[in-house]
C-alpha cells in the first residue's frame, strides 16, 4: 500500500512539474512574439541593396545601417526627420552618430532589385564613409490598418442605416497587399492604399453598377474615402482626415 502511494505522489510532482514547464514554455513564446511584434512596428521603411549587400531600417528611434562591408557591419544613427523636396517625393535623411555621418535619399520611383528582380516602390541611395550604395526600399504600412472597419460618422455626422439601403458601410484593409475591399452603402467597392510614415491614401477606387435608392449617401462616401490623406487609431476607431478635418470615422469589428 505505500508503495502504491508513493507511486502516486511522484506521479503528481511529475505531472505538476509538467505543467508548469509548458506554462513557462508558453509564456516565453508570447513574450517574444510581442516583443517582434513591438519592434517591428517601430520600423516604417526598409531598403536593400546589392554588390555589396546591405540593408537598412528606418524607425521611430533609430536608422540602422547593415553591410558586408568591413568595419560597417553595423552603423546606428538616432532617428531624424528627413528634408524634403518641393515638387517631388524625395526625403532626405542627414545622419551623424558622432564617428559617422550619412545621407540617405528615398525617391518615390519604382527601383527593380538586381539579383531577385522584385521591383519596389522607392530608389534608395545612401552615401557613408566615402562611399555610394544605391538600391531599393518600400515602407512597412501599419499592421493596426489589417481589420474590417464599420462606419460611425460621415464629415461630423453620425450615420444611420436610413442613410444607406440594407447595411452601413464597410472596409476590409490588407495592409500586407496594400488593397482594401468592401461595401459602400450600396455597391461593392474596392482599391489600393498609398501608405507613408503618417500618410494614408485611398486610390483606384472601383465599385458594382447597381443603382442606389434616392438619397442613398454612397457616392458622399466615396467622395470622403477618396478625399483623406492622413489617419489615427485608437478606442477601436479608424479616423480619416485631411486638412479640412475629420472625414470618416470607422469602427473596428474583427
Amino acid at each position: 500500500m505505500k508503495k502504491v502511494l508513493l507511486l502516486c505522489v511522484l506521479m503528481s510532482v511529475m505531472l505538476s512539474c509538467k505543467s508548469v514547464a509548458v506554462k513557462n514554455s508558453n509564456t516565453k513564446e508570447t513574450t517574444s512574439t510581442t516583443s517582434s511584434e513591438e519592434e517591428e512596428g517601430s520600423v516604417y521603411f526598409k531598403a536593400t541593396g546589392n554588390e555589396p549587400f546591405w540593408g537598412l531600417k528606418i524607425g521611430k528611434e533609430k536608422i540602422v545601417f547593415t553591410s558586408l562591408i568591413e568595419g560597417m557591419e553595423t552603423i546606428s544613427f538616432d532617428a531624424v526627420e528627413p528634408i524634403r523636396a518641393m515638387d517631388a517625393n524625395v526625403k532626405m535623411y542627414k545622419v551623424n552618430n558622432g564617428k559617422i555621418t550619412a545621407t540617405i535619399t528615398t525617391q518615390q520611383f519604382d527601383c527593380q532589385d538586381s539579383m531577385s528582380g522584385e521591383v519596389s516602390p522607392y530608389t534608395v541611395k545612401i552615401e557613408i564613409n566615402g562611399k555610394t550604395l544605391n538600391g531599393c526600399g518600400k515602407y512597412i504600412t501599419d499592421y493596426r490598418l489589417y481589420d474590417i472597419w464599420v462606419l460611425e460618422e460621415l464629415n461630423g455626422k453620425k450615420v444611420t442605416l436610413s442613410d444607406f439601403q440594407k447595411e452601413l458601410p464597410r472596409i476590409e484593409i490588407n495592409s500586407t497587399e496594400n488593397k482594401f475591399m468592401g461595401f459602400g452603402g450600396c455597391n461593392s467597392i474596392g482599391g489600393t492604399i498609398f501608405f507613408e510614415k503618417g500618410v494614408l491614401r485611398f486610390s483606384n477606387v472601383a465599385s458594382t453598377l447597381m443603382a442606389c435608392a434616392p438619397g442613398n449617401k454612397e457616392a458622399e462616401f466615396v467622395k470622403a474615402l477618396q478625399s483623406t490623406n492622413t489617419y489615427s487609431i485608437g478606442d477601436l476607431r479608424l479616423r480619416l482626415s485631411n486638412p479640412d478635418g475629420t472625414l470618416l470615422v470607422f469602427r473596428k469589428v474583427d
